[in-house]
């Protein structure tokens, strides 16, 4: 495994989750799985020993040697094995991608650096690869090196590659006078590899040179191949689409199950959960100082503030809510600057009816999935999530726009779909306010006026099995697709 950011070590998204946990899944079933991902500053705070390898190398970059050196972690109860290639100039920073004025403008030459270093270090550690997995855009030249066979490392020649979509919108787009720091001839700088547009587009370049191409949901395999939701590589996708499948991440229920939870003031379970949530309610209101109030329906939100996630809708709707309709709200993120100011506003406003914080806790993310009726999920568009699969698991039903792998995880509690006890959620279409207030609407009448029918979902919801031992067998089959697709083509 490649990769920008995995947990325990680093994180900004769901990336980090699917690089941490896929290995000791796979681990788990036998596999030696080794993780390769960059020396950023915090690795350390993980409270994991990180130790120095004697293995030091040199990197050329654009025609001058960089040094590097490679750091060593054991994740605790796991074989898998965590490297790290520390070089300060690139990675001692106190942000993986972005600082608070923007992305790092080096971005570039930071992850192609970080490429052809990794790369090394797998060849300095004598290792015969099988796969070679490739996360998103800032590891997706490993691909081309290995197609290309730049480098020359003896473990190209038996390793197939496989790379992740975790998130199209984010492509790793750089002028082409930043080609040079690849290290790729200019040769492949044409409309059918690297170029874009007369830009270099790195997560293009994965897509073209990798074996086998995965993404994190059925659904979003499909809507990536459209023009509305390709983000202009919509052409490459169908081309490759034989070579792509939709596996939607899982869950780690070691670390989140409301049965062994250690955030929650009183666990609980498909048994017992009405007194678990309610004092798990109980408490967090206290600690949020809204009232104590459980015959109202406890809405949450938690995550990023940003166009993505929907907030375009949920600030109109809740301006409307929070004076007229009888519910609680309690948001948890940080993101855009003006989402902070609107949420704010309401805060100001809302009274009771509002509790918002806006920071990140993951501590306050546990309780608020487990005192909350009701999940809100609203995003224009989503590769999978996995606030969902949480909720699921928490006896929050959650109320879900029907994209990515939202629509592929939520059950809508359709009349049909509650007659054969499948309902888990509410699922709304139309992108709009009005469509999201009906879909919640229908959830909180159900809450307040159908206790046997909320029972039900609520209970169907917490069965559901989105282990990692399910996405973990579905990668095992890629991984042999791709490596008869390298036998073959050698």
């Amino acid at each position: 495994m490649f990769t920008s950011e995995a947990v325990p070590f680093a994180k900004t998204g769901g990336l980090a989750d699917v690089s941490g946990a896929l290995p000791l899944e796979l681990a788990a079933r036998g596999h030696r799985c080794i993780v390769v991902m960059p020396a950023y500053r915090h690795i350390y705070k993980a409270g994991i020993d990180i130790r120095p390898t004697d293995i030091g190398f040199a990197v050329q970059v654009s025609g001058r040697a960089v040094a590097a050196r490679l750091l060593k972690a054991e994740v605790p109860n796991s074989s898998v094995e965590f490297y790290f290639v520390d070089q300060p100039h690139y990675f001692d920073r106190q942000g993986i991608y972005n600082e608070i004025s923007g992305d790092y403008r080096d971005n570039c030459e930071r992850f192609s650096f970080f490429c052809a270093a990794a790369a090394q270090a797998v060849e300095c550690l004598g290792i015969d690869v099988d796969i070679a997995h490739v996360h998103d855009w800032p590891t997706a030249l490993i691909p081309a090196y290995v197609a290309t066979q730049h480098g020359g490392h003896r473990w190209y020649q038996r390793a197939a590659t496989v790379i992740t979509i975790h998130n199209l919108a984010y492509q790793g787009r750089f002028h082409s006078s930043d080609y040079h720091w690849t290290g790729m001839d200019w040769k492949y700088f044409n409309y059918r590899q690297m170029e874009y547009y007369g830009d270099l587009n790195l997560m293009k370049t994965g897509l073209v040179f990798a074996d086998r191409l995965t993404t994190v949901s059925h659904t979003y395999a499909k809507e990536i191949q459209t023009a509305e939701n390709g983000f202009g590589l919509d052409g490459v996708l169908r081309e490759r689409a034989d070579r792509l499948t939709g596996i939607v991440n899982g869950v780690d229920y070691h670390i989140w199950d409301p049965a062994k939870d250690p955030h929650l003031p009183k666990t609980y379970d498909v048994h017992s959960w009405r007194d678990g949530k309610a004092e798990c309610r109980r408490q967090l209101s206290d600690e949020l100082g809204i009232p104590f109030e459980p015959h109202l329906p406890l809405i949450g939100l938690v995550g990023r503030l940003a166009d993505q996630k929907g907030w375009d809708l949920v600030i109109p709707l809740m301006h409307k809510w929070v004076h007229h309709y009888p519910a609680q709200w309690v948001i948890l993120g940080t993101g855009d600057a003006r989402y902070h100011e609107s949420l704010g506003y309401l805060a100001s406003q809302a009274g009771h009816r509002l509790a918002l914080r806006l920071e990140f806790s993951d501590r306050l993310a546990h309780r608020i999935e487990a005192a909350s009726d009701i999940f809100l999920m609203p995003s224009r568009f989503e590769p999978c999530g996995l606030n969902q699969l949480y909720s699921l698991k928490y006896g929050t039903p959650p109320v879900v726009h029907a994209v990515g792998g939202l629509v592929d995880t939520v059950t809508h509690a359709s009349a049909e779909n509650l007659a054969a006890r499948s309902a888990t959620g509410f699922v709304f279409h139309h992108y709009s306010v009005e469509a999201l207030e009906h879909c919640l609407h229908q959830a909180c009448e159900v809450f307040r006026h159908q206790p046997d029918t909320w029972k039900q979902i609520v209970e169907t919801g917490m069965q559901q099995d989105w282990s990692w031992l399910r996405s973990a067998r579905e990668y095992e089959s890629v991984y042999s697709q791709a490596i008869s697709d390298r036998q073959q083509r050698t």
